[in-house]
């Protein structure tokens, strides 16, 4: 089966040549599904994997700008709409100087299979920009996400393309985005999700990945009789997924010991409490500010410029970016005694971290399964716009939970090898068969 996997992948990087992360992703997909479209004859003739990793539609623009200091400043924006299968394109937009178009097909194909996970009816898509938040004024990210929308408007839509928020867009930018489509179209519809609670957003929304991700690791230490209470664990990151998983994890009785920034790592064998978290909370969200401050003031360990993956723990989150767990780490996370591995993060683990956390056979959770309860609340987010109505935050939070055990119960359901359950086989295959299906259904278009 490798064989036919690497002649696909061949094909695949000729056509897309520099844009490695797609290349992983794809590759990762692949060796999965490729049993199934090799003895499938439908898929072969309908070369659905082949038309899977072709985007519907690339759209790419400039965004030009006026700075603080009066200097125009010229940027690229993007949207990808990678699979509308099952959905209107759903997926965030990413503000940040490493966003390629190679980044964002890699995240709208992840998208795609992690939507089709969640049941509910959204397709695959993902944009942003090379735009970087870091260091900009209000009134500059205010002019940017203005510009970036007077061309992205034209090609979205609450039944067309639903775009959130990713890393660098939060709630102040969605809110100067949606103002301006708003403007634009003249019309007020559920066409962003991570909207402000008093204009159309959802309960538990900025929660909802940190949550979920901490919901699916409950689920998987449940299946085997244990839980996350008395767990001592390492969180990468510190934006919304990485904090909000902390805040669950010591809802549910586990201890975060480690969290890091693009400074480096907090080791705080005491845990991070709620006080702690909430400290952190107000010097990431409202201050913007350095980790560091927290050493200060708590008197923790630092370790500089460093992911936290050398600091013993019994379950390890990677919240942060992609590839930012490698093989190495893995090896020190397993000589460290680590049970699982539970991703917040899109693909934060590299092939080869991922492989040896398979060969271990420890818990292991992709990021498409694990991390989808974001985008699964922004579906609620968008269920409750259509019906113009507000749910409580129970209610939202208990659909959440309910989402997650069916995403752990598929996985389960298509990954067990005997007793035990290969995660990335079984959230790949049922991603894949859902979108498949669809597509099959639907004729070649």
């Amino acid at each position: 089966m490798s064989k036919a996997v690497d002649s696909f992948m061949a094909e695949l990087i000729a056509k897309n040549p520099a844009e490695p992360q797609f290349h992983q992703a794809v590759r990762e997909v692949a060796e999965s599904v490729m049993p199934i479209v090799e003895t499938t004859p439908a898929f072969r003739q309908a070369k659905i994997l082949e038309r899977m990793v072709e985007p519907e539609r690339v759209i790419m623009f400039r965004v030009p700008w006026v700075d603080d200091k009066g200097q125009v400043q010229v940027n690229k924006g993007f949207r990808v709409q990678l699979n509308s299968a099952i959905g209107p394109y759903k997926g965030g937009l990413r503000f940040h100087s490493t966003v390629t178009l190679g980044v964002l097909k890699f995240l709208g194909f992840e998208q795609t299979f992690k939507n089709a996970l969640t049941g509910l009816p959204m397709g695959g898509g993902k944009g942003g920009s090379d735009f970087d938040v870091r260091g900009k004024s209000d009134l500059e990210v205010m002019r940017f996400c203005q510009a970036f929308m007077t061309e992205l408007f034209r090609h979205i839509g609450p039944d067309t393309d639903v775009p959130a928020g990713d890393l660098g867009v939060g709630g102040r930018e969605i809110g100067y985005l949606f103002g301006m489509y708003k403007k634009l179209r003249n019309e007020f519809t559920g066409v962003l999700t991570g909207k402000g609670l008093d204009w159309g957003g959802s309960l538990v929304r900025t929660e909802a990945t940190g949550y979920g991700t901490t919901y699916f690791a409950e689920e998987m230490f449940n299946l085997k009789g244990d839980s996350l209470k008395g767990k001592t664990c390492i969180v990468s990151g510190a934006g919304n997924v990485a904090l909000y998983t902390v805040e669950k994890v010591t809802q549910l009785g586990g201890k975060v010991v480690a969290i890091c920034d693009y400074d480096g790592t907090v080791h705080d064998p005491a845990g991070i409490d709620a006080e702690k978290l909430a400290f952190t909370k107000d010097l990431v969200f409202n201050r913007r500010g350095s980790l560091k401050e927290y050493v200060a003031k708590y008197k923790a360990g630092w370790i500089e410029k460093s992911q936290p993956w050398s600091i013993p723990a019994d379950v390890a989150f990677p919240c942060a970016a992609e590839n930012t767990l490698n093989g190495d780490d893995a090896k020190t996370l397993l000589k460290n005694g680590v049970k699982a591995v539970v991703e917040g993060a899109n693909m934060p683990s590299t092939p080869e971290a991922i492989e040896a956390f398979l060969a271990a056979k420890i818990l292991f959770a992709p990021g498409k399964a694990s991390n989808a309860g974001g985008v699964a609340t922004s579906g609620l987010e968008m269920a409750q716009n259509a019906m113009h109505l507000a749910w409580t935050r129970e209610e939202v939070d208990m659909r959440l939970h309910q989402i997650m055990k069916n995403i752990h119960k598929t996985c389960v359901d298509v990954g067990r090898e005997g007793e035990w359950v290969n995660y990335q086989v079984g959230a790949n295959r049922a991603g894949f068969l859902k979108v498949a299906n669809s597509m099959i259904a639907q004729g070649v278009v």
